[in-house]
């Protein structure tokens, strides 16, 4: 099992050749999951899907270190684990993937009523497929959000990271550790509708899965920028309530989904 402690400095020096020889190559990357896979909050209308994200960020370290190195990223947004299972693990895994990122579970989190246990096992059952098939699978616990729906699901959300826990014992999978990441509760991070990952939480999440594979890479921490005042006003709140509680609100009701029309932003391997 691999984990990393979000406290502790990581030791790597990209011009080291030692450390750069040691470090892990992987050829064929793919991604799965949901908005924050898709990389919803870090746009970039020269991309598929108008969208970078942290994924693409990873990529892009991950292809100095190969010739032939392909990505694919199957990840839409508003996508819960059972979608995200049926849909896009099966052509995922015909892609013969080295490096298997399974990333969900959001989406379930914030309905009224979940079955957390049933969840969890249904990721179980990927992994194992994953892994029987030859790729290192990585898995992410959720942290909670400096604000917004999630900061009110810190006990939902504790216990299905426990049990995520679990599975990356029983398959010897990665763990990115959102949960434990203290950093990622600035708000800066975060973008304005406080459930997404702001360009720089983007940033910082691609480094985060970084370290976590032991990757050696020259990315840096970007400086944050001064916080303004007022943010957590009650005019900011309603206004945040009146842009983004009252449309996810509605979608709910009328069973749509912001993902409804939208089509994996990289479904083959291609270079980055």
């Amino acid at each position: 099992m691999t984990r990393v402690d979000a406290t502790a400095p990581q030791v790597t020096d990209p011009t080291d050749p030692t450390e750069v020889a040691l470090s892990p190559t992987y050829r064929r990357f793919v991604a799965i999951g949901d908005s924050w896979t898709e990389g919803v909050g870090d746009p970039d209308p020269t991309r598929p899907n108008g969208l970078r994200g942290w994924a693409d960020r990873v990529a892009e370290v991950l292809a100095t270190r190969s010739a032939d190195f392909g990505y694919a990223n199957f990840a839409i947004r508003g996508r819960r684990v059972g979608e995200i299972l049926d849909e896009q693990l099966d052509p995922a895994l015909a892609l013969d993937p080295d490096l298997l990122t399974i990333q969900g579970a959001g989406n379930d989190l914030l309905r009224a009523t979940v079955d957390i246990d049933a969840l969890v096992e249904a990721i179980d059952a990927a992994v194992a497929r994953a892994t029987a098939g030859g790729a290192r699978v990585v898995l992410f616990t959720h942290g909670a959000a400096a604000s917004g729906p999630f900061r009110a699901l810190r006990g939902r959300i504790a216990i299905f990271n426990e049990l995520l826990r679990e599975v990356v014992d029983t398959h010897d999978a990665v763990l990115v550790d959102n949960w434990r990441l203290r950093e990622a509760r600035d708000p800066r991070y975060w973008d304005a509708d406080r459930v997404h990952l702001s360009p720089l939480g983007h940033h910082r999440a691609a480094m985060h899965v970084l370290d976590t594979l032991d990757v050696v890479h020259d990315v840096e921490a970007w400086d944050l920028p001064e916080t303004t005042a007022g943010g957590d006003g009650l005019r900011a709140q309603l206004e945040w309530t009146r842009t983004f509680v009252g449309p996810w609100l509605l979608r709910r009701v009328t069973g749509r989904s912001t993902g409804d029309g939208v089509t994996p932003k990289r479904p083959s391997l291609a270079t980055i």
